[in-house]
């Protein structure tokens, strides 16, 4: 039986069990932010999956146990993790702190009962970024997590996923899924990183040339197609026909 979704400005109730659920939309994945849940209190993730799921912009991933959070952050890339403190299998706080050995940098909030300022310090010690005590209303909770996506989105930490590879800004770097690496110049990474931005959206060739160039009057569209040019030839099967980067009127887009 399908529950009524909590509006988005009522209190999110405290703390109980169990599942992993997933949550897809019809949406460009270069837009599309995934949250990774775990909290043991089922009525809660069930909540804010619905909650999550009235965003297009979130895909969500939910699991009832740190075991089953830590797992599905090491198969699957969360943008971010809301992870409840008080877990049946582990402190939440120690499996943030597995979380961070494991090499996992996304943003993760935690999600306590308790209210005291030891509290909230033992949590960001382990290597959370933010604390949120329950009940709490879903539209702060939001504006929380969309802060701290913008925030991580410009961090030297960030990884995004560009078509089949996944991409490592701070490291000029593509991973493809069997490990593989595509090496990046500066410039086409930025280039990468401005499309990706774009969510999707054709970028005219003058907005990415200023962004990824500056003001340089010696700088023409010529040494940005240059750029693409060799840029497909390093990401496209056929760099001929793109279907990753593609050319649109005046400009690029980045396909999912």
């Amino acid at each position: 039986m399908t529950r009524p979704a909590i509006p988005a400005g009522q209190n999110l109730p405290p703390g109980r069990n169990c599942l992993v659920k997933r949550n897809r939309h019809n949406q460009s994945m270069n837009a599309q932010k995934t949250i990774l849940i775990v909290d043991d209190d089922e009525d809660l993730r069930e909540a804010l999956v619905e909650q999550f799921a009235l965003h297009e912009e979130f895909r969500t991933l939910a699991a009832g146990t740190a075991g089953g959070g830590m797992s599905i952050a090491r198969n699957e890339r969360a943008d971010l993790i809301l992870l409840d403190v008080e877990l049946p299998d582990m402190d939440g706080r120690e499996a943030c702190r597995l979380m961070r050995k494991n090499g996992i940098t996304a943003p993760v909030v935690m999600l306590t009962g308790q209210d005291t300022d030891a509290d909230q310090i033992l949590g960001l010690e382990s290597g959370a970024n933010d604390y949120v005590t329950k009940p709490f209303k879903f539209s702060v909770l939001l504006a929380r997590v969309r802060a701290h996506l913008r925030s991580h989105e410009q961090s030297e930490d960030a990884v995004f996923q560009v078509g089949p590879y996944e991409f490592r800004p701070s490291m000029k770097l593509l991973l493809t899924s069997d490990e593989k690496k595509v090496r990046l110049t500066e410039k086409e990474t930025n280039i990468l990183k401005y499309l990706y931005r774009a969510g999707g959206k054709p970028v005219p060739r003058d907005e990415l040339l200023h962004e990824v160039w500056g003001y340089n009057p010696a700088v023409t569209t010529h040494t940005l197609e240059t750029h693409i040019y060799r840029l497909r030839q390093k990401i496209e099967p056929d760099p001929a026909h793109a279907r990753l980067l593609v050319t649109e009127s005046g400009g690029y887009r980045l396909q999912s």
